[in-house]
């Protein structure tokens, strides 16, 4: 009998919003991404990865640019205060109140994001789930770089650190539950057993006549 894994998005699907865009707005009010076209081109490159068509490394050199000369610690400090004051208000009050725990019955969870790691993580961590796949960024002398550890995860690169992920932990027998909204989630939706939609891209909606599906709530 196999083991069910939870794999949940974060963006949209546990929380309603885009943990990315909240982040990069809370630098702005920091002072620390103070160009006058910052949040123009956030939702310009935003809009490119819900189209599909984002190219990675051109978002990560922007997005990693408010980071120069902060050491990891004081990266980690904004980000804790960002997730407590800005993100945890957006998650579903059927997560933040546990209600959701009940579908999964302490099996694994996973949340897979396109972003970079430490966001989810910090989320995670509130939500006392153990496990984050994300992009993982190189660092130098203590600093975050816009150099990837791996590949990217937009789009292939999640169903690839999901498999990484599943060698890592010995979970090859675990039925695959999917929870995903965007158009770039199909490469991992396509791996579950039990894909669930949840805000769903058009063109997952169209996907999802040949596989079952279910609400997450």
């Amino acid at each position: 009998m196999t083991t069910p894994l939870y794999v949940f998005d974060l963006d949209e699907t546990l929380m309603d919003g885009n943990s990315a865009m909240i982040w990069n707005e809370f630098l702005v009010e920091k002072g620390l991404a103070n160009e006058p076209s910052f949040l123009n081109e956030e939702r310009r490159l935003m809009t490119l990865y819900v189209q599909g068509i984002l190219n990675e490394d051109t978002y990560l050199e922007f997005a990693t640019r408010s980071l120069a000369k902060k050491t990891h610690q004081e990266v980690c400090a904004l980000l804790e205060e960002c997730i407590d004051s800005k993100v945890l208000s957006k998650i579903f009050p059927q997560v933040m109140q546990g209600s959701w725990s009940s579908k999964t019955q302490g099996q694994p969870v996973v949340i897979i994001s396109a972003i970079v790691s430490f966001i989810p993580a910090c989320v995670a961590k509130r939500l006392n789930i153990p496990n984050v796949v994300g992009i993982e960024l190189m660092e130098e002398s203590a600093q975050y770089t816009a150099k990837i550890l791996g590949l990217p995860n937009h789009p292939y690169g999640k169903s690839v650190g999901l498999k990484e992920w599943l060698e890592q932990h010995s979970t090859s027998s675990h039925q695959r539950q999917n929870s995903g909204e965007s158009i770039n989630d199909l490469p991992q939706y396509e791996l579950a057993d039990r894909p669930h939609l949840v805000n769903p891209h058009e063109r997952l909606t169209v996907r999802s006549d040949s596989a079952p599906w279910c609400a997450l709530y």
